[in-house]
């Protein structure tokens, strides 16, 4: 095992590449979607970030970060504050080494760093996700609200605050 924690950036154009082929078990396709689709849409998406997990030089995962738009309503103006976490994986090879927690605590220092303002980090999961509902407890991400619906059933909806020093290493 690497002696460095796996870390994240925005995504390079030399490592859209590497992302695009990622690998998922069916299952997790499922949850994720199509990786590939995602590295594009978040890469050509003006409120979205593409993100590369990497550990050294080896880009291991992928996520993106949605960011709500100005046309949000009054209605939803707690929500503007608050980024998407979507897409969230690591390729098969890199999965089972305790990566995903260090993961998410790098993705949380990385959006308190580089967006200050924003106060929360919300999620949607699907219900019958037990593994990646586990790591997002671990995480510090609550369960705000059930959903119907999602590709795989229900989604829980989790959300977890930003900004107040708990994702610092």
């Amino acid at each position: 095992m690497p002696s460095t924690p796996p870390r994240v950036e925005l995504l390079s154009a030399s490592e859209a590449a590497a992302a695009r082929r990622l690998r998922l078990t069916p299952a997790q396709t499922v949850y994720a979607g199509d990786i590939a689709f995602h590295v594009d849409n978040a890469l050509q998406a003006p409120d979205s970030e593409a993100m590369a997990v990497l550990l050294d030089a080896t880009v291991i995962g992928f996520y993106r970060l949605d960011f709500p738009t100005a046309r949000a309503s009054a209605a939803e103006a707690d929500t503007r504050r608050s980024v998407t976490l979507r897409a969230f994986a690591l390729d098969t090879a890199w999965q089972g080494r305790g990566f995903g927690l260090a993961v998410l605590t790098a993705c949380c220092a990385d959006l308190e760093h580089r967006h200050p303002t924003r106060d929360a980090l919300a999620l949607s999961v699907d219900c019958a996700n037990t593994v990646a509902v586990r790591l997002y407890r671990r995480a510090g991400f609550s369960i705000q609200a059930t959903l119907p619906g999602g590709r795989a059933g229900p989604q829980y909806l989790m959300r977890r605050a930003l900004g107040m020093g708990q994702c610092r290493p």
